[in-house]
């Protein structure tokens, strides 16, 4: 018998809650300043968004797809896979299946969050230049780490309902 995850645990609302936050703060995330980089003479300050596009434009094509498959691609697939489910019936197996996969790809969501501490670090070993994380590094880190514990939840609901 199918059921979904929410059907077996219909007083669960942390999950959905869960999923919505993540959602809205990813989206907060991918459109809110990320990073600053001042020069002596000039500031930019960056999206997730405009440094995907700002490395594509510099031709650093592996770079921005990096970037743009585990910014916004992963998190995007997760958090439809997570919705689908919490709330659509699903056999053991496939649920199982999936749950897997995303606790494999899991362990490389924190990459952009990594990589702008590496940006940031590095240009403030510099004497010319200063960088500085804005609310958007946070709203996404944020993000992951509720899409994090929606799928801890969703595991651990999941091995529990097999029993």
């Amino acid at each position: 018998m199918k059921k979904s995850l929410q059907q077996t645990y219909p007083k669960r609302f942390d999950i959905a809650m869960l999923l919505i936050a993540s959602s809205a703060t990813l989206c907060a995330g991918l459109y809110l300043p990320v990073l600053t980089v001042r020069k002596i003479w000039e500031k930019n300050t960056f999206t997730i968004l405009s440094g995907i596009q700002n490395l594509y434009d510099e031709r650093q094509f592996f770079l921005a797809f990096v970037v743009f498959f585990f910014s916004i691609v992963f998190p995007i697939v997760k958090l439809g896979a997570l919705v689908a489910i919490w709330f659509f019936p699903m056999r053991v197996e496939s649920r199982q299946r999936i749950l897997y996969g995303l606790s494999v790809l899991g362990k490389w969501s924190m990459l952009d969050v990594f990589i702008v501490a590496v940006l940031i670090v590095s240009v403030k070993l510099g004497a010319l230049a200063s960088a500085n994380a804005e609310r958007g590094i946070y709203f996404f880190c944020i993000s992951i780490l509720l899409a994090m514990l929606a799928t801890a939840f969703e595991t651990r609901l999941a091995k529990k309902g097999e029993r």
